[in-house]
């Protein structure tokens, strides 16, 4: 999907001294990347404007300024294979000099945004008890082994494609987190501390199982959705002083777009990068990310 690095033509930002993290002798090594690792696309049931086209969803990230984004539909990869699919049958007509003005406008666009937006392949899984986790993978993972993960999680069959957030049985949030992380990528528990998510309040599941799927070695960070809240946000419940909660945790935050902008009369109905999260990274690669989501610097997300 994203096969060359980008340059960030036509958009290049200026960095403060505060953006910008030097080595000793003053080159600099590290810049704040914005990234939105939770985004639906029409491939999810609940899509709320399905007739959006997937180019329309990856113009919308660049001009929100996103760096990197994750396509993550429920419990389906067929967003990304749609992406996928039009890029690679765009590339062939072209090698095949068929091209109508109209689709070479349309390749051409592809690729000036994919230099600029790196997409990252990924679903949100719903576990038992309907827990919704975000697995987020390199961006050549293949789409034949992303549907394998998806079976190995469980997922029917007959749903594979349908972008739903029903999955029956499937598998508990524990195997979820391993099978991710064992696959090659990031689990994420989603909107941990809203609804289905593996910190939410008032959810009568024991305190052991909520340190369990919180505190999991395999889990890679907690999206949270008040990470604005500052002092009364979750993510200093996770910071890492409470005794039975003794390792700290990234918490990040992302959109849950289901449509391309907010909904001016339900603010809560974001759009792509309206709850974004910024890391400090080494440059805007799937490798960079999970470097920083792994690490203790704690200070490099915000």
């Amino acid at each position: 999907m994203n096969k060359r690095r980008k340059s960030n033509t036509g958009r290049q930002k200026r960095s403060s001294p505060a953006d910008v993290s030097q080595d000793k002798g003053g080159q600099s090594q590290r810049k704040w990347y914005k990234v939105d690792l939770h985004l639906h696309t029409p491939a999810s049931s609940d899509y709320e404007e399905p007739k959006t086209t997937y180019l329309e969803w990856l113009r919308t990230a660049a001009e929100r300024d996103l760096d990197i984004v994750a396509i993550t539909d429920h419990n389906t990869i067929a967003g990304v294979g749609a992406v996928r699919h039009e890029i690679e049958w765009l590339t062939r007509l072209e090698s095949e000099n068929r091209l109508t003005k109209e689709e070479r406008e349309r390749l051409t666009e592809w690729r000036e945004l994919s230099e600029r937006v790196l997409v990252l392949p990924g679903f949100e899984f719903t576990a038992t008890l309907g827990f919704h986790i975000l697995g987020i993978f390199p961006p050549d993972t293949p789409v034949r082994q992303l549907e394998h993960i998806l079976l190995s999680l469980n997922v029917p069959v007959d749903k594979l494609d349908i972008g739903s957030t029903e999955t029956g049985a499937a598998t508990d949030v524990l195997t979820a987190y391993r099978l991710i992380h064992e696959a090659g990528g990031l689990a994420i528990a989603a909107h941990a501390n809203a609804t289905h998510g593996v910190a939410m309040r008032n959810f009568a599941f024991g305190g052991q199982t909520k340190i369990a799927y919180t505190q999991d070695p395999n889990l890679d960070a907690l999206e949270v959705t008040d990470l604005d809240k500052r002092y009364r946000s979750t993510a200093r419940f996770f910071n890492g002083s409470k005794s039975e909660y003794p390792r700290r945790m990234h918490c990040i935050q992302g959109s849950d777009a289901h449509r391309l902008v907010m909904n001016e009369r339900n603010p809560k109905r974001l759009g792509i990068g309206e709850r974004a999260t910024e890391l400090l990274m080494d440059g805007p690669t799937f490798e960079a990310l999970a470097e920083v989501l792994r690490s203790t610097q704690f200070d490099r997300t915000r």
